[in-house]
């Protein structure tokens, strides 16, 4: 199908907007906290002078940021509604269920990260953490779900499902390392750097990731088919 053909409406667009929204999200804040005097001027992803949840957390960059990131929580959770409206062609039905169960739940606590985001008090602390811990961890394995199954049903260029493997294992990675970092790194204020750098390669990484969901729904031509009193537009 010609994406290109009237009445249809390709989907590569969602996981687009959603990866560019957070990328858009998380720098502007940055750039807003630093020109305040909130944060440090440094680059995070290998200084690791800040944290994502305290580059966003005062003045306006907090204000923007839980303005575009909330929306972005959405465009998630349709991301993977979406997802599973593509796959369900392709068989296993179980692991398509945990796909969707595990990426709504994502979603859902990217909003109360983003929500309570800059908030005080034991509660909306262990709601934040809640919120960070769930996103990516909660993602990661609706990831791992949705690549088995485009990879069974051949959905996806074996280029694109290796760029995406690949950007998987090396958050894997990231995450490991990050608890290796906590046990193992004496000093405070560098094992928070060190932290803190691992959190904004995780979320560049995960934005890459998107981008290649993007590409590979581009690439099948998946989308919605218009119809008008049971015609095709």
């Amino acid at each position: 199908m010609s994406m290109r053909e009237r009445g249809f409406i390709p989907l590569w667009p969602l996981p687009l907007a959603a990866a560019l929204l957070l990328l858009v999200a998380t720098h502007l804040a940055l750039w807003l906290s630093i020109q305040a005097g909130h944060v440090p001027a440094c680059v995070p992803y290998w200084e690791g002078c800040t944290s994502i949840s305290r580059a966003a957390r005062h003045g306006l960059g907090n204000h923007l940021f839980r303005l575009l990131v909330i929306p972005c929580a959405l465009l998630h959770g349709a991301n993977w509604w979406v997802a599973g409206r593509w796959l369900r062609d392709d068989g296993g039905k179980a692991a398509r269920w945990w796909m969707l169960t595990l990426g709504l739940f994502s979603a859902s606590a990217l909003a109360i990260y983003a929500t309570f985001l800059g908030t005080e008090g034991e509660v909306y602390g262990f709601l934040r953490r809640y919120g960070v811990t769930v996103y990516f961890g909660f993602g990661f394995l609706a990831q791992l779900l949705l690549m088995r199954r485009a990879r069974a049903g051949r959905r996806m260029p074996p280029a694109v499902l290796a760029g995406m493997a690949l950007l998987c294992a090396t958050m894997l990675g990231l995450g490991v390392g990050n608890v290796i970092a906590g046990a193992l790194v004496a000093d405070d204020s560098l094992r928070d750097r060190v932290e803190n750098a691992l959190e904004w390669q995780l979320g560049l990484l995960l934005v890459g990731w998107h981008l290649l969901l993007a590409r590979g729904w581009w690439r099948d031509r998946f989308g919605l088919r218009l119809y008008r009193g049971g015609e095709p537009l």
